[in-house]
């Protein structure tokens, strides 16, 4: 099932019915559930008894195969890190353990990328005609996980798709995508969700404090609800708690605290709580931590405003290099080092 807040997109998307494009590219923030999204209409697709909205039945052997995992004209390609995001568990280790060859080297990470040998195989598979002679259909998320060497290998097929082929892309990151890859696809906006929507939804999820879980999670209720039960929320309420100090921040305590972390998700505390202090400084109004509008305040009126611009571009310039290996420590310390200097 789609969630709530997409029953227009859905209705929309049926427009497309009677021209559906070879190549749908489902854009939107992270966290809005983009991915179930494209996995339905995916089922709709291949359903053998669709509903007159689209809706996939439910019971016919097309729908039954897809529930299974089974459909012989059904591809899903994602990096071996969310397999099982994707409904995927047991992909991820199967991949690693091929790849690595002996017993001694299963522990290697999951792949944040989608591979040439991904492609290649998927190439295979547009390549022969349907098993039941109706579409094919392939759902790749995300887009932006697409190394070039394999965005390089889909170009071509995306560019002169087999018949009855439909390939259902997502992305939270369009500006990492190839420009050939954007223009061989239509792209499709993905709506988000009315605060009171994805408020009333996480609260039937029984999260408390969901309204300022979301503002946290930017609007997107599934980063709400993952920031609910995360497990380094102390630590992440530590840290604001530091930033809130603004120049008595203790970058060293941070680097030491924090540095068992992933370096991607203390930069997004990080970035989201400077967003927030341009938005106090600019606005008034803090988008992601309304709740600590007394503190950003402060600290808005006390950083300099040439100092500030300066470590933004530090921030981005980090984010671009996140998941290199780096020394979490150093990095953290470097940085909470300069943020604090906003304040000298």
């Amino acid at each position: 099932m789609i969630y709530p807040w997409q029953a227009d997109d859905w209705n929309r998307l049926q427009q497309l019915r009677g021209h559906w494009p070879h190549a749908l590219l489902l854009l939107g923030q992270a966290g809005i559930g983009k991915l179930r999204f494209a996995q339905h209409l995916a089922q709709g697709l291949l359903c053998e008894a669709q509903q007159a909205n689209g809706e996939p039945c439910g019971a016919c052997v097309a729908c039954n195969w897809f529930t299974q995992g089974n459909h012989p004209d059904y591809r899903i390609v994602v990096p071996e890190a969310l397999a099982a995001e994707a409904g995927l568990a047991g992909a991820a280790d199967e991949k690693a353990e091929k790849a690595d060859g002996d017993e001694g080297k299963k522990t290697r990470a999951p792949s944040k990328e989608i591979k040439i040998e991904q492609i290649r195989g998927l190439l295979d598979f547009v390549g022969v005609g349907s098993h039941r002679g109706g579409a094919r259909v392939v759902v790749l998320s995300p887009a932006e996980g697409l190394n070039i060497a394999a965005a390089n290998a889909l170009l071509k097929t995306l560019e002169e798709p087999p018949a009855g082929v439909v390939f259902l892309m997502v992305s939270a990151r369009v500006d990492r995508l190839l420009p050939t890859i954007i223009s061989r696809c239509r792209q499709w906006p993905m709506t988000m969700p009315a605060p009171e929507v994805a408020t009333k939804w996480l609260a039937a999820q029984g999260v408390a404090e969901a309204p300022a879980l979301l503002a946290e999670a930017g609007g997107a209720p599934l980063t709400a609800l993952a920031l609910a039960s995360d497990e380094n929320r102390t630590l992440r309420d530590w840290t604001l708690k530091q930033l809130a100090a603004g120049a008595d921040c203790d970058a060293f305590a941070c680097g030491e605290a924090l540095q068992k972390l992933p370096v991607p998700l203390v930069l997004g505390w990080l970035q989201r709580w400077m967003y927030d202090l341009l938005a106090q400084r600019t606005a008034g109004a803090p988008r992601y931590f309304p709740q600590a509008s007394t503190a950003l305040s402060r600290c808005a009126s006390q950083a300099d405003a040439s100092a500030f611009a300066r470590f933004m571009r530090t921030v981005t310039r980090q984010r671009a290099v996140e998941n290199h290996p780096l020394n979490a420590r150093l990095v953290f310390e470097e940085l909470f080092i300069g943020y604090r200097e906003l304040f000298a």
